[in-house]
């Protein structure tokens, strides 16, 4: 019976193939009868949130919570050399995030002792078909606004040239109030329409590093941050710099971190912003290698569910004083990087994920 410390013939073949299996969505492990890892590709590392050294270092059980099979099934099965597929099963993982696999255990032929185990994810294709839905939805209601924001733009110029012709006229300096009230107002509206507006093609972008970035925005708000709101930083140093413009992305990455501050207002919490690379992620209809995941996260009471569609759209709110502009301008940022927003909460959890694309040569 072969063990992974016997495995060495099977690990040159399998070196031949790392690049192929590093290039599928689905996780590919090898495991022996006694459940230790020989051999995990890029997608089991990003699903099960482990690094490779660990995985291999480790037995399967300790590489997650839950897993909708037991460990003793599966090594029953490879011990006698028999196969297993299991159906949308639970998985979670031990960062706490939940998924949903099809689980295949395939014994290799001529290697007894040791098997092929796939974990696909059902729930990823589901939020794919989600997030193209939702991409449509948002641009439609974009295009929306946009046209209704030039509607506007136009008349509010009329009204404060109109405003500052009657100011001139007027001899009571009593009522020049009314007159300044007038061209303010239009001031603030002609800046909302902008804000609405928006930059929609790309910038200039240039070589920076995401961290730069990320330290710039806790700058800012840590000024005004109250003593009860704590922030935490998780980077991954091996992040390369990539093309951006900074100036966007440090906009899109603030207007998060404020709303989080926010949710946490008068109950106090924490803020995490952790950086990581994810792999095989696909981005509206173009999958990419590698990307990096910046991931803000807050322990406040979470988003209300039927603010979760609408999310990203301009003018959805769910303060009373918000302008539901943030989130939509972040959405367009991140997009005209080439990247995506993701969001999941839940009552003690909310974590907002940008996705931007590392090119490769």
């Amino acid at each position: 019976m072969v063990h992974c410390d016997g495995a060495s013939n099977l690990l040159g073949v399998q070196m031949d193939l790392k690049h192929l299996l590093n290039n599928l969505i689905t996780a590919v492990m090898v495991i022996d009868v006694d459940l230790r890892l020989c051999y995990a590709n890029a997608a089991a590392e990003q699903l099960l949130g482990v690094s490779t050294h660990r995985l291999t270092e480790h037995s399967l059980a300790d590489n997650f919570q839950v897993l909708g099979v037991s460990t003793q099934i599966l090594s029953n099965a490879i011990r006698d050399n028999q196969g297993l597929t299991i159906s949308t099963a639970p998985l979670v993982t031990l960062d706490n995030q939940h998924h949903i696999v099809d689980i295949t255990l395939t014994p290799l032929e001529h290697e007894q002792g040791l098997a092929l185990l796939e974990l696909r994810q059902v729930d990823q294709q589901r939020r794919i078909h989600q997030q193209l839905a939702l991409d449509a939805q948002q641009q439609a209601a974009q295009y929306l606004v946009r046209n209704l924001a030039h509607e506007i733009k136009n008349p509010l110029g009329g009204l404060r040239g109109a405003a500052q012709l009657l100011s001139r006229e007027l001899h009571d300096p009593e009522l020049h109030e009314f007159t300044d009230m007038i061209i303010e107002q239009a001031d603030r509206l002609r800046n909302l329409v902008d804000r609405l507006l928006g930059p929609q093609k790309p910038s200039q972008h240039t070589l920076q590093n995401i961290h730069q970035v990320i330290q710039k925005v806790l700058t800012l708000v840590t000024m005004t941050l109250p003593e009860n709101i704590q922030f935490k930083q998780d980077y991954d140093p091996s992040i390369p710099d990539i093309n951006m413009d900074p100036e966007q992305l440090q906009q899109a990455v603030l207007n998060i971190v404020q709303n989080a501050v926010q949710a946490l207002e008068g109950i106090g919490g924490n803020i995490t912003i952790k950086t990581r690379t994810q792999h095989q992620v696909t981005i509206g209809t173009q999958r990419h290698k590698i990307v990096i995941a910046l991931s803000i996260i807050d322990n406040g009471p979470g988003i209300k569910p039927e603010l979760m569609d609408t999310l990203f759209y301009p003018m959805v709110t769910g303060r009373a004083q918000g302008s539901g502009l943030g989130l939509s301008i972040s959405h367009n940022f991140a997009r005209l990087h080439g990247g995506r927003i993701d969001c999941q909460s839940k009552p003690g959890e909310t974590e907002f994920t940008i996705l931007l694309p590392i090119k490769t040569t």
